[in-house]
């Protein structure tokens, strides 16, 4: 028996088998392929894996214990991905390879290697972390590189793999060590392994088994064998004890008892290759043939499932059909040609040719006369069968290729279905076409294949296409019909299927239905069905917004922006609940509130006390909610491009996790599991899908698409936490997890009932029953997923149904609350609504069994709002806490504002209004209503006072005169304002000239004047009563007293308007009597108050959230204590109080920052401008280091002039190219490379990146793309050298359990982060990251458990993880500016504070989502918002913070609460926090004095310090990191402090900022000299590793050369100057300025005379050095092209090489300067050093990539046998010298990638740093950041010293 698993409509690509040989993985192909692992046994799903793959899964391998899954997509990148499947989490995910990938290995031995092969490569893969690593496997000399099609991992790090040409390839490592030739004779298909050892199969055909050491045993040719055919390939073997599997291409699958291997058995087998269309069925027999592009007709027994016959043909067959009595059988072919065959022995009766297309359709007529044959040429040829198939007739109406025929019953007919969709009846047999639609009525069919008709119009589903269904058969006794369709799927329907109707099987996707007796559709459903939630503009879009509009602005000067207000508000209570279009939003909490949302706020009500507590974390509308079976944690979903839900704790309102990720527009429907761990969502995208959280962690468990309609509840069984029900528009769906997936199954309706829109679902207390409340008002029953029964409920939908401990209640639109017992067997007791005054049209009800379900239903409706449309009007009662507000809902509300906050009146109105206002007395009311009509109303009673219609379009503002309310002024739609006479009733004026709608109107304060606001940014003025407009001066404007000020236009508010806005972005503004405080309302949901009056562009404000999208309406009270606002949409009428200053507790002050100036930053320091400005893209790309023309050397064409030929025979041997300095040493090779020492810490844009290491042995640092690990006794360093690019940061995990354990991260455009034991060196996980460009600060948690790690990309992006597994917590954009630092509290693995450029965040772990909170400044005395660069901790939340300006701030929680003023003089650049004593370490920019240095320590409080200085000799310290150790208390050992330029007992010495150029080795000792563009020059000891001393030279250094007697230095200056200095005393011996820029090699010849200065001036400058210090110049070069790069002197003294910028090499005459162009002379010269890295004999060291970066340097040993150069990579590498060949080959081993440099996050310029290499027989190097600026051997060719630059320009 065969069992089939169906899940996927698409074909599977890949399949693997679990260990335990039960469960298999398949992967399929498609668009968004997963993967499915399933139990062979019971053909369920356990797991999809999603989300990872496009295209295709190619092949899948399970690990050795069967708990992760390797997977390779058939993507262009081949991603390789690594699973967790059991969870459905994706561990892991990288690049494959450029080219297709065939096979995937776990290495069983080592858990965490894998190996892949495809075309021309092998793979081997490390797991760690979250990083896959790949290492290519080395195809040497072994064997050709070639496809690899299987591998087998074997141990001892072996691997056997099969090519392309049948040989087995074995590899030990990475290395090919030997090969099996010609194990197969063509391609090796398939590899098995087992505790037996290895089979392999090949296209040959044959099945080879191997030992375990792979040695053969024995081959199974399957060609030769009886069952065998030519051309016989094995695409797949397996092996167990002495059976073997093998599958074919052709689809077949063999059996193999090793015994008998001559006898295979044929388990199964069917159609190869090309696509299946031909199929008919024996007319008598259980029998079917089918016919397929593979060229064979099969015939198959329906009874046994086997094959009885085969017949190859000689061309694809696409049709068949049985003669009526199955003695013959009709092939049509795709040639065009068709043949009948007879069944008894497949013989050829005929073979017919009249067509050129293929034939795809043909049927025998029922009687058996005739034939009937359609092509794709179009007709139908009608054949007779008794006369030798002679040609009778042609069917030709049709215009496109012939799909599908049928016959009559009689014979008569023929009707025909064409690709046009078209549809021909003909009469039989002459083919004539038949219109008479009487006489088609009439005719009967035999059969019904045809997929257009009336009988089949209901199988085509809404807007298909004409081609979508290829198949269609009626079966006329049981009346159903099947179809098969282009999506893979059957169906099956009811026949005739007239019209869209149900299927009936459960499988069957659900039709609409159009039946007669469908219910009419409820208008509340069907509105929410169309609500559409997407907007113009989210939330989440408004930064970017604000980001675009600043840059598009930029050029506008800053005028001096207005501050913000003192006062704020604070928001007290809402009026509203959201019952429109949610459901089951309603709850009770432990404590017995009430829980409910409105707008963007969720609100938590004391019923007794009648107060709400509100829950502000969202921003945008609250679409559901849910509340925790247990605790008081309540989830709510909101609207926004990516839908956010909130988990917070009710009665701290704080919020516990926040999940985000996964939903598009929104979250409509929210369940808790029964337990509380998990929570289940519903999307609002197409696709409403569902995602399983575990919410704690923040993480996605499970997802799948769920509906295309929307999906009204979900809830989990509270039996099972794996399966969940759905409900929705016209489906019901019980869903069941697997993995990363779901498996669901519709809900079978049966014929108990119909299909219903399902409103609400419930689980019973009996196990496996459902209960769903339907539109209709009935209440379905289901077991499993079959209907049971139904029950009538409700009049109109059930909206609201919840389960009691014993039965349940339900809730409908009808008003009435019901209870029932625990089966819905019968009602117990129903309550009516009372549809009191204050609520008509109650919506739904959710009640929970509570004694007070009478009190939340019956009371006096507590919590009352408007319910749809828009709300637009507001108005402030002019003497008492009442206001009015009016509605698209048709209402008029009028409401009490104080401590009663209830609703005093309501009424209806003819139409929805828009606005509303009370007269001055307060007596009477006006109303504008949206026809253009208003009314006004007594306040008191609201009854009719009088109204008029004078206008069409909606009246958009009303108001009063202030005297006695003489005059009403209405304002509409049509562009006027008309003015009423109250007391006589009439209409006396009309204001005129607005081109647009009038917005806003308001009067002054004598009733005479009107100042209107039109839709086209137009302000106007007009007099009463007549309407006559007047023009007003700006500056008489601010003279006028209004009596109101509701109006957004006007120099007095031109700073309310936001930079992204358009004319009507404002929608309202309200003016406090006092004329202190503007509050505005806007599109985006915001409340924001200005301090009045609002002059100048983009003033200041506070900004509160609460509406959703539009705020339509503010206005003060009449006393100005509280705001009102309302919200369009959301209909919510919210309560604001006005904290006035003095009587702010520190509270939350919410508003959003705004862009501060430098010169409000507290100042500017050149040190942190520079890091800021660090440009770290020409950072990670290869950039050239200097400005070159012309062609690069390598792409010069070379022409070989006559006399540069050596003549033949006489020749004179060719003089040495290069003087021979060492003879009485041995000749020797240098080989190889290593690094020795490196001299050098990067300080100068990074910090806290020094740490002690062992209790204080040993410190640890980085520089350039190395990380040193210093011994303090005997400096000796070792170093960790995994990195490929500049470290950028470090941090030491501080928990003990995790005891040396780094964290290094670096510059890249795709950087990782690597954890590693300072101890063996050894990485325990890497993190590949999403931070572009590089992480520049990385910090480990409280429990060390967690990292956080900030990135340098334009986002500057937070991310924590969970470093052990390399997974991803949480990650969010940090801020647009620069951050320095981020640090977890000490005691916390939660909280962590980050700080930068003028930011201060305070950030919270949410499950996986980060939140802040903005540091609040509050109104300390000279606080402002600084740069802030370092951080530090105390006790009872306490933050330190240090700024730019020296002060150090003080926080507790999110508010500063002091200010430690001037702690250094210069930015505090560095904090400590000592977790034992808590004392705090501070290091600063400051000028050492008696009382001040740059390192200080404090206590606690940070009240009393401690200063040391650092003896640097320097005049300004900078101290970049500091760190206490816990031992020895004498105070200089106590602190080692890493500086910019050197440390207290100077540990490490290395030049600051700025690049090094200069660089010369002493001619006869260990020592060298660089000189920087620091302005020093420093001499180093090479065997000690130290500095032996450092001058200043003033300027700017950038070359160096000693006198090769060793007594004499000279270097060229940046400036021009150049200084010779005595190397003993370091005196000055001469000094000159012959140039203005910069000197760029230097010099002295090797007779000791002569001193060649090169300048950027294209001159060579010469010096006689015997004539003394006067250093005349006694001759020049010209025509020099460009700027000179490099010079050495010839042996001889005689002449000099210049190389120069133009990739020109020219020699010159000594000292004359003239040029030497004669090629034989320049070939004779023997040369005394060579550094150029120009000319034929140097030509092999340029890269071929040499045209995106140069070569800098290049430097020949003294032996003269080598060379090595230094480029803009970051490489060194070493040649033979010459090196004459393009393309020179270098050791490969000796290619030192010296990191493209990471760039720190906050670089000021890169501290170069010069390593040292040892020559020695070690194959490892690193080394610098992006440019290698300069190289030299050492004397004794021992050492090769290099520098680096870094062009942070």
């Amino acid at each position: 028996m065969i069992r089939l698993q169906t899940l996927t409509s698409k074909l599977f690509s890949s399949l693997a088998l679990h260990p335990d040989k039960t469960l298999v993985a398949t992967g399929q192909v498609g668009k968004d392929p997963y993967v499915c692992i399933w139990d062979s046994y019971n053909v369920q799903t356990v797991s999809i894996l999603k989300d990872a793959h496009t295209h295709g899964v190619a092949c899948l391998a399970f690990d050795a214990d069967g708990q992760r899954l390797a997977s390779v997509g058939l993507d262009a990148k081949n991603t390789v991905c690594i699973w967790d499947w059991k969870k459905g989490k994706l561990l892991a995910s990288a690049t494959g390879h450029s080219d297709r990938i065939f096979d995937v290995s776990w290495d069983p031995y080592q858990p965490n290697r894998v190996a892949s092969c495809g075309v021309k490569h092998i793979k081997f893969w490390t797991l760690c972390g979250n990083a896959l690593t790949a290492k290519r496997g080395i195809f040497g000399k072994t064997g050709d590189l070639q496809t690899i099609l299987c591998l087998s991992c074997a141990k001892d790090d072996v691997t056997y793999s099969g090519a392309l040409n049948g040989d087995i390839y074995v590899w030990k490592g990475l290395i090919l060590v030997r090969t099996i030739q010609g194990a197969h004779g063509a391609g090796i298909f398939s590899m098995y392994a087992c505790e037996e050892g290895f089979a392999t199969g090949g296209r040959d055909g044959c099945i080879r088994l191997w030992d375990t050491d792979f040695k053969p045993i024995t081959k199974i040719d399957l060609r030769e064998t009886e069952q065998g055919y030519k051309g016989l390939s094995i695409r797949s073997v397996c092996w167990k004890a002495d059976r073997l599997l093998a599958g074919t291409q052709d689809s077949e699958i063999f059996e193999v008892i090793v015994r008998e291997r001559d006898k295979p058995m044929l388990i199964m087998q069917g159609h190869c290759e090309g696509e299946l269309w031909a199929l008919a069925v024996h007319p008598k027999k259980p029998l079917v043939v089918t016919g397929s592009d593979d060229r064979s007709v099969r015939l198959w027994s329906l009874a046994d499932h086997a094959l009885i016959a085969r017949c190859n043909m000689e061309e694809a067959v696409r049709s068949v059909s049985f003669s009526p009595d199955g003695s013959q059988l009709a092939l049509g072919m795709k040639d065009g040609s068709f043949i009948v065959l007879r069944v008894r022995d497949m013989t050829e009766v005929v073979h017919i040719k009249d067509r050129k297309e293929v034939i795809h359709e043909m049927k025998f007529s029922p009687d058996g006369c005739y034939l009937a044959v359609g092509s794709n040429d179009g007709p139908v040829d009608i054949y007779a069968v008794a006369q030798r198939y002679k040609k009778t007739g042609e069917c030709n109406k049709s215009s496109s290729f012939i799909t599908h025929i049928d016959w009559s019953l009689d014979s008569k007919f023929l009707q025909t279905n064409d690709g046009a969709g078209e549809r021909f009846f003909y009469r039989m047999p002459s083919g004539k076409h038949l219109t008479s639609k009487d006489e088609i009525k009439a005719i009967h069919w035999a059969s019904w294949t045809c997929v257009t008709g009336l009988e089949v119009n209901g199988v085509w589903p809404k807007y298909s296409n004409i081609t979508d269904i290829n198949s269609v058969d009626g079966n006329y006794n049981n009346a159903v019909l099947v179809t098969g369709d282009d999506f893979g799927l059957l169906k099956l329907f009811r026949f005739p299927c007239l019209k869209k109707e149900g299927g009936i099987d459960s499988h069957s996707e659900e039709s609409d239905s159009d039946l007669s007796d469908v219910p009419e559709l409820d208008s509340d459903i069907e509105q929410e069905a169309q609500i559409n939630y997407i907007r113009q503009v989210y939330k989440e879009d408004l930064p970017q917004l604000k980001q675009q509009s600043k840059e598009k602005n930029h050029s506008v000067p800053f005028l001096k922006r207005e501050r913000a207000p003192d006062d704020s508000l604070k928001l007290q209570f809402i009026h509203g609940y959201r019952g429109y279009d949610c459901r089951n939003n309603l709850f009770y909490t432990q404590t017995g509130e009430v829980v409910y949302h409105i707008a963007a706020v969720a609100v938590v009500y004391n019923r007794q006390q009648h107060t709400q507590r509100l829950y502000l974390g969202h921003d945008d509308d609250i679409l559901s909610l849910a509340i925790h079976p247990v605790k008081d944690y309540v989830a709510t979903g909101q609207v926004g491009r990516d839908a956010a839900i909130h988990v917070w704790n009710t009665q701290t309102l704080k919020c516990l996790s926040l999940l985000k990720g996964q939903h598009q527009r929104g979250v409509c429907a929210l369940d808790f599991s029964a337990d509380g761990k998990c929570l289940a969502s519903i999307g609002l995208d197409d696709n409403h899908s569902i995602v399983l959280w575990d919410w704690k962690k923040g993480e996605k468990m499970a997802a799948t698409r769920g509906h295309k309609d929307k999906i009204f509840v979900v809830k989990c069984n509270p039996h099972h936490s794996d399966k969940l029900v759905t409900v929705g528009i016209k489906h019901i769906k019980f869903w069941q997890q697997a993995g990363g997936g779901f498996t669901s199954k519709r809900g079978i309706f049966g014929n108990i009932g119909k299909q219903e829109t399902m409103m609400s679902v419930s689980y019973g207390r009996i196990e496996d029953l459902v209960f769903s409340g339907s539109a209709t008002g009935d209440i379905y029953i289901w077991k499993d997923i079959l209907l049971l029964k139904t029950v009538k409920a409700h009049d109109g939908p059930v909206f609201a149904m919840h389960a009691l401990d014993k039965g349940f209640v339900s809730g409908g639109k009808d008003g009435v609350v019901a209870l029932w017992d625990d089966t819905f067997e019968r009602c117990l007791k129903t309550y009516a609504i009372k549809r009191a005054v204050l609520s008509p049209g109650s919506k739904g009800l959710l009640l929970e069994d509570n004694p007070s379900i009478r009190a939340i239903t019956l009371g006096h409706g507590h919590i009352l709002g408007h319910m749809e449309g828009e709300v637009w009007g507001l108005a402030a009662h002019p003497l008492l806490p009442i206001c009015a507000t009016v509605s698209d809902d048709k209402t008029l509300r009028i409401w009490e504002l104080s401590s009663q906050h209830r609703m005093l009146a309501v009424r209806k109105l003819k139409k929805g209004g828009r606005c509303c206002a009370f007269s001055p007395d307060g007596k009477a009311l006006a109303v504008g209503l949206n026809d253009g009509s208003f009314l006004v109303v007594n306040a008191d009673t609201v009854e009719d006072m009088l109204s008029f219609h004078h206008r069409k379009e909606m009246i958009s503002d009303i108001k009063f005169s202030r005297d006695s309310g003489k005059y009403l002024a209405v304002a509409s739609h049509d562009n006027f304002v008309d003015i009423y006479n109250v007391l006589t009733s009439k209409r006396v004026g009309i204001c005129k000239g607005a081109s647009s709608y009038i917005t806003h109107i308001d009067w002054d304060s004598r009733g005479k004047l009107l100042q209107v606001n039109s839709g086209a940014k137009e302000q106007f003025f007009f007099e009463a009563p007549r309407g006559k407009r007047h023009i007003i001066r700006p500056t008489e404007i601010e003279k006028i007293a209004w009596d109101t000020w509701t109006c957004v236009l006007g120099p007095t508010c031109e700073g309310i308007w936001p930079m992204h806005s358009d004319v009507t972005v404002i929608n309202a503004a309200s003016l406090t009597k006092d004329g202190t405080l503007l509050a505005t309302g806007d599109d985006f949901g915001f409340v924001k108050l200005f301090k009045y009056p609002v002059k100048g562009q983009h003033a200041k404000f506070k900004k509160y959230v609460g509406h959703s999208a539009h705020v339509t309406n503010v206005r003060w009270l009449h006393n100005d204590s509280v705001l009102l606002t309302v919200g369009g949409a959301d209909t919510a009428l919210m309560i604001w109080t006005r904290e006035f200053v003095g009587t702010q507790e520190s509270k939350l002050v919410d508003s959003e920052e705004s862009d501060t100036d430098a010169e409000e930053d507290g100042g500017y320091d050149s040190d942190v401008a520079r890091e800021k400005a660090i440009d770290y893209t020409t950072k990670i790309y290869a950039v050239s280091i200097r400005e070159m023309e012309g062609t690069k050397p390598h792409q010069q064409l070379k022409e070989i002039s006559m006399e540069e030929r050596p003549p033949v025979s006489r020749a004179a041997p060719q003089p040495e190219k290069l003087q021979k300095n060492n003879v009485n040493k041995k000749r020797k090779l240098v080989e190889e490379l290593a690094l020795d020492h490196v001299f050098g810490y990067r300080g100068f844009d990074c910090r806290n990146n020094l740490h002690y290491l062992n209790d204080g042995a040993d410190i640890i640092f980085h520089t350039a793309a190395a990380c040193i690990m210093q011994n303090l006794s005997t400096g000796s360093q070792t170093f960790y050298l995994e990195h490929t690019d500049d470290i950028l940061c470090l941090t030491v995990n501080q928990h003990p359990k995790y005891k040396n354990i780094v964290a290094t991260s670096q510059i890249g455009t795709t950087p990782s982060i690597h954890i590693w034991d300072a101890m063996t060196k050894q990485t325990l996980s890497m993190l590949r990251c999403f931070h572009s460009k590089g992480v520049n600060y990385v910090n480990f948690s409280a429990t060390g458990k967690l990292l956080v790690s900030v990135g340098v990309d334009p986002e500057h992006t937070i991310t924590v993880w969970r470093w052990q597994e390399g997974a991803k917590i949480a990650s969010r954009g940090g801020h647009l500016e620069r951050i320095f630092v981020v640090e977890f509290r000490p005691d916390s693995d939660t909280q962590f504070v980050s700080v930068g450029v003028k930011h201060m965040k305070f950030w919270t772990l949410a499950g996986s989502a980060l939140l802040y909170k903005k540091g609040v400044i509050g109104s300390l005395e000279d606080a402002k918002m600084q740069t802030m660069l370092s951080v530090a901790f105390g006790a009872n939340n306490l933050t330190f913070t240090g700024a730019i300006n020296g002060d150090v701030y003080v926080w507790k929680d999110h508010f500063l609460i002091r200010l430690v003023a001037k702690a250094h003089t210069g930015p505090v650049f560095t904090m400590y926090t000592t977790l034992r004593d808590g004392l705090i370490v501070t290091g600063g920019k400051e000028r050492p004095t008696k009382e001040g240095g740059a390192v200080k320590l404090w206590d606690q409080e940070m009240k009393r310090c401690r200063a040391f200085q650092l003896e640097t000799g320097q005049i300004v310290e900078c101290v970049r990191s500091v760190c206490r150790g816990k031992w020895e208390p004498k105070m200089e050992k106590y602190l080692k402090l890493e500086k910019k330029n050197g440390a207290s007992n100077l540990l490490i010495d290395s030049h600051m900022e700025g690049e090094i150029w200069g660089l010369a080795t002493h001619p006869s000792k260990d020592i060298f000299i660089s000189a920087s563009n620091d302005g020093t020059a420093r001499i180093w000891d090479l065997s000690d590793k130290k500095l032996l001393n450092k001058v200043n030279l003033g300027h700017a250094a950038q070359c160096a050369a000693y006198s090769p007697d060793g007594e004499m230095v000279a270097i060229g200056m940046k400036n021009g100057e150049f200084i010779i200095l005595l190397v003993n005393s370091l005196k000055v011996w001469g000094k000159k300025r012959d140039r203005k820029s910069a000197i760029q090699d230097i010099r002295i010849s090797p007779d000791n005379r002569f001193l060649a200065v090169g300048s950027q001036e294209h001159t060579v400058d010469f010096y006689d050095l015997t004539q003394g210090t006067t250093l005349n110049r006694i001759g020049y070069c010209k025509d020099i092209p460009s700027f000179v790069i490099q010079m050495d002197f010839s042996a001889d003294s005689k002449y000099i090489q210049v190389s120069t910028g133009a990739y020109k090499r020219q020699v010159h005459e000594v000292p004359l300067g003239k040029q030497v162009t004669e090629m034989a002379l320049i070939g004779k010269i023997t040369w005394a050093t060579w550094t150029s890295i120009l000319g034929d004999e140097v030509i092999g060291i340029w890269p071929r990539n040499a045209d995106k970066a140069d070569v800098n340097c290049a430097c020949v040993t003294h032996a003269g046998l080598n060379i090595v150069s230094g480029d803009d990579f970051g490489l060194v590498k070493l040649f033979d010298f010459p090196c004459t060949e393009k393309f020179g080959n270098y050791d490969s081993q000796c290619q030192s990638q010296l990191g493209s440099a990471v760039q720190c996050s906050e670089c000021f310029a890169e501290c170069g740093s010069a390593s040292v290499m040892h020559l020695a027989k070690h194959k490892r190097y690193f080394g610098h950041s992006a440019h290698v600026t300069n190289i030299r051997f050492s004397h004794d060719d021992k050492y090769v010293i290099s520098t680096g630059g870094d062009d942070c320009r």
